[in-house]
């Protein structure tokens, strides 16, 4: 703290030096003005902090940062389909729900983000929100979520939530198939458990995807962790939690199974990258893309970015690590959430690195669920138990 001695004698806290002695000060005529001057900044920096704290930049416009057509519509059917209040007594954004205030403070930051939520303006607070990455041909696989490590109903969704402190949802574009929109309705009227985002569902716009569920969870949850998952994990979400909930002396963490690995530059190639020119022979440090997580701070980076000041490559693990150099993340590397096979530790299973998730997922899930090693394992090992 820097202490900025008063100019007036009478209010000065310490010793004057010589020259301020009663006998020898005489105001000098510039005092005057140069305290108007100091009196000023010094208002003007209180404003510009307060400003800051409630994350309002007060010299722009939040119209004119997002265009209408750019704004990503967002559903937590969750909430839109129960009472939230009664699940998330007293949360709300830190000011009364439904308030005035509350309302235009939401609508700022909504389009300031680029995402509309609507009328959703609880923000309860959460340990972590993880988003299982899903789409329309994917209905066997949520099914096989359902009847292994993820409730199936709203209240098992919510005790799970009130055990670990993670909130699950399903994120899901949409498509132009009438059917297959009717069918989804469906679902989500019988388990709620969706944040749907106006966005299209297709492989290409999943890097887009990812980046819109970020923004989207960051205004929905107050979270430490924001975690993206894949549907074709075998998942221990106590474990999970508990991960989550270390002590970390660094702010800004970028959680996950790190790799490094050849550039292909080849379009005949699997996972051919047309930007290779940019990116050398060898992919930078990064985390493998069914499941990895960012500290709240790191999402909210990605939060207040423009979506057209974003580098995207063709893989969404490898454009998710590229904006992560630009952010000073410590980089978490976490083997228990690649795991091959189910141990004492293992937090995510899947089949690495044969597929990019599960082989067969929907059958593996059974498969593993039935395993005691895999459902039944205590939280921690006996050995870590102090």
């Amino acid at each position: 703290m820097v202490l900025l001695p008063t100019l007036n004698r009478k209010l000065h806290p310490f010793r004057m030096n010589n020259w301020q002695e009663k006998d020898h000060y005489v105001r000098p005529a510039w005092v005057s003005r140069h305290r108007r001057f100091l009196f000023t900044g010094i208002s003007l920096l209180i404003a510009a902090t307060v400003l800051l704290m409630v994350d309002v930049p007060a010299n722009l416009n939040p119209r004119t940062i997002y265009h209408p057509s750019e704004c990503v519509k967002v559903e937590d059917t969750m909430r839109s389909l129960l009472k939230v209040s009664e699940r998330y007594p007293g949360w709300s954004g830190g000011e009364k729900a439904g308030s005035d205030q509350s309302k235009e403070f939401s609508r700022v930051r909504q389009e300031m983000l680029g995402i509309d939520l609507g009328n959703n303006l609880i923000r309860p607070k959460v340990l972590g929100v993880v988003g299982i990455q899903t789409g329309f041909g994917s209905i066997e696989r949520r099914k096989a979520l359902r009847e292994t490590w993820l409730p199936s109903d709203p209240d098992g969704i919510f005790n799970l939530e009130q055990a670990t402190g993670l909130a699950f949802r399903f994120v899901i574009g949409r498509t132009s198939n009438a059917k297959k929109m009717k069918e989804l309705d469906e679902e989500i009227a019988k388990y709620k458990n969706f944040i749907r985002l106006d966005i299209e569902e297709e492989y290409l716009q999943l890097t887009r995807k990812t980046l819109a569920f970020f923004k989207a969870a960051y205004l929905l949850f107050d979270a430490d962790f924001y975690v993206k998952a894949d549907d074709d994990i075998y998942l221990r979400p106590d474990r999970l939690a508990t991960l989550l909930a270390r002590d970390r002396a660094f702010p800004r963490t970028y959680l996950g199974c790190m790799k490094k690995g050849p550039v292909i530059g080849d379009p005949k190639l699997k996972w051919y990258e047309p930007l290779a020119y940019m990116l050398g022979n060898e992919y930078f440090y990064h985390a493998y893309g069914p499941i990895y997580a960012l500290s709240a701070e790191v999402v909210a980076s990605l939060a207040v970015a423009r979506n057209d000041s974003f580098r995207f490559f063709s893989n969404e693990d490898v454009t998710v690590g590229a904006w992560m150099l630009a952010i000073n993340v410590n980089h978490e590397d976490n083997r228990d959430i690649c795991a091959a096979r189910c141990t004492a530790t293992s937090i995510a299973v899947w089949d690495i690195p044969k597929c990019s998730g599960l082989c067969h997922a929907a059958e593996r899930l059974r498969e593993l669920h039935k395993m005691d090693i895999c459902s039944k394992s205590p939280t921690l090992p006996a050995d870590a138990i102090v």
